[in-house]
C-alpha cells in the first residue's frame, strides 16, 4: 500500500528532515510512527499527503508513484486518504452530522450517498445520539470521535493519524485506540505517529523508530523503545 524507496528531504535552511528511508507498509497493516520531536515523523507523514515532495527518492502509495501526480489531482488523491489529528480540526458552526457530512460533499458524493452513509459512520463511532450537538457542546474524546467518522466516511485505503490521543486521558484515548482496531480490521491501512508509549507497548502492532531523519528500528514486535 504503501512504499518509500531511497527517500530523502532536505528543506531550505539545510535541514536534513529525512535521510535514505526504505520502507513498506502492506495493506491491511497497523503500523506506529514513533521517534523524538524533530525526528522526520512529520515530513513522513506529510509526502504522504503530498504535502512535501522529496530532495530525492520515490513515495509510493497504492501502487502509484506521488511525483506523477500532478497539483491538479492531488485533491483526487487525498480522498482516498484520510486523515486525524491532535486537535480535531473540526468546523465550529457545523453540528457533528454536518461535519461528517461535509468530507462528502467535498467529493462531490450525492445527497442520498450522503443520507445514508453518514448515519452509518456515527453510528460506528458511537454519536448517534449527538449528531445535531455542536463542537463546543462535546467533550475531547466526542470531538475526536467526529474526527475519525469524518476520517472514514468515504471510505478511505489509508488512514493516517497524527497523534490522535494526544489531548486525551488515557481512559478517552482507550476508546479512540479501540476505534482504530475496528477500522483497522475492517480493512483500512494505518500510520500512527504517537509519543505514547503505553499505547504502542499494548496494541503489540508494528513500530518504525525515527531518529534524526534515519529509520532506526522497525520492528514488528510492537514495542514503543528497543528490549535489553
Amino acid at each position: 500500500m504503501i512504499e518509500f524507496k531511497g527517500v530523502s528531504k532536505i528543506y531550505n535552511n539545510n535541514v536534513k528532515a529525512l535521510s535514505d528511508v526504505n520502507v513498506k507498509i502492506d495493506t491491511g497493516e497497523f503500523v506506529f510512527l514513533v521517534g523524538p520531536s524533530g525526528s522526520g515523523k512529520s515530513t513522513f507523514i506529510k509526502m504522504l499527503l503530498k504535502e512535501v515532495e522529496p530532495t530525492t527518492g520515490d513515495v509510493i502509495v497504492a501502487d502509484k508513484k506521488l511525483a506523477d501526480v500532478t497539483r491538479k489531482q492531488v485533491p483526487y488523491y487525498r480522498r482516498k486518504i484520510g486523515m486525524v489529528f491532535q486537535d480535531f480540526r473540526l468546523i465550529p458552526n457545523l453540528n457533528v452530522y454536518e461535519n461528517v457530512a461535509f468530507a462528502m460533499r467535498v467529493v462531490e458524493a450525492s445527497p442520498r450517498e450522503i443520507r445514508k452513509r453518514v448515519p452509518t459512520v456515527l453510528s460506528l463511532v458511537g454519536l448517534s445520539h449527538k449528531y445535531k450537538m455542536f463542537p463546543n457542546e462535546l467533550s475531547g474524546g466526542e470531538q475526536q470521535r467526529v474526527s475519525l467518522a469524518r476520517a472514514i466516511v468515504n471510505n478511505p485505503s489509508v488512514l493516517i493519524a497524527d497523534e490522535p490521543t494526544g489531548n486525551l486521558d488515557p481512559e478517552t484515548a482507550k476508546e479512540i485506540m479501540d476505534l482504530l482496531k475496528d477500522i483497522n480490521t475492517a480493512g483500512t491501512t494505518i500510520v500512527m505517529a504517537t509519543h505514547a508509549k503505553d499505547i504502542v507497548d499494548t496494541m503489540k502492532k508494528r513500530v518504525i523508530a525515527i531518529e534524526s531523519g534515519n529509520i532506526v528500528r522497525d520492528d514488528s514486535r510492537g514495542m514503543y523503545e528497543n528490549e535489553d
